[in-house]
């Protein structure tokens, strides 16, 4: 009984990556958070000043996350965006916008 439970605890734990993991659409759903500031697709509507996302570069994107997200690119609040994402989420967020036209 005493092994019961930490093998349960694995088994849900388990279970919730894998099925995070396993979401055809989470690129999209969390790439879908940019669009305020970004537009819808990522493509930001021209003369904006914003970034438009759709179509660029996957490492470009990751390039450009990572460096908020560790404080080398000053930003008004992409740094703080950036942070609040895993390296996991990111990369499904810049292979969203470079699948995007």
């Amino acid at each position: 009984m005493k092994l019961f439970a930490p093998i349960a605890a694995l088994c849900l734990l388990a279970a919730a990556s894998s099925a995070q993991a396993a979401d055809p659409n989470l690129g999209r759903n969390l790439a879908a958070t940019c669009a305020n500031c970004h537009g819808t697709n990522g493509n930001a509507v021209k003369g904006a000043g914003i970034d438009a996302l759709s179509g660029m570069p996957k490492d470009k994107t990751l390039q450009k996350l990572a460096d908020f997200k560790s404080g080398d690119k000053p930003a008004s609040i992409m740094h703080q965006i950036a942070k609040g994402y895993t390296d996991e989420q990111l990369d499904l967020i810049a292979t969203y916008f470079a699948a995007q036209k």
